[in-house]
């Protein structure tokens, strides 16, 4: 079986996960009203996704 010959450092271990912090959260403006949502998701707003009417559109929000 495969065991570890030494413990892996701190600093080893945070290059490894150093790609995870770099990761930002990207939203689109929609085209009709100009809201920003993120992308491949309804617009809570509106309430559209893809063209089509899938949620109730909010009132206040």
């Amino acid at each position: 079986m495969a065991v570890p010959m030494k413990k892996v450092t701190r600093s080893k271990r945070g290059h490894r996960r150093s790609g995870h912090a770099s990761e930002q959260v990207t939203y689109v403006e929609n085209k009709e009203t100009g809201e920003l949502h993120r992308p491949h998701h309804v617009d809570l707003k509106t309430g559209i996704y893809r063209g089509r009417q899938i949620l109730e559109p909010k009132e206040e929000f």
